[in-house]
């Protein structure tokens, strides 16, 4: 990603990686839900019904600074 630009330093050359999620019953990687976060009855997110997004990110290699984009849908 060389032409993006850190958004905190304006360091060029952003590095892709990906926020990790390793929960319980976990898929492995982070997505994005939109809405406040809603607690159910047993105190875990409501996400019936609402769109997910996956997570993005990249790394400033100047900063450590890191961006995160809600790109497609999952």
């Amino acid at each position: 990603m060389d032409a993006m630009r850190c958004t905190y330093c304006g360091g060029v050359g952003l590095e892709p990686g990906f926020v990790e999620d390793a929960g319980e019953g976990a898929r492995g990687y982070a997505r994005w839900i939109a809405g406040a976060l809603e607690r159910g009855m047993f105190g875990g997110a409501k996400r019936l019904g609402k769109p997910r997004r996956r997570i993005e990110a990249y790394r400033c290699p100047h900063c450590a600074h890191l961006e995160l984009f809600a790109t497609e849908t999952v």
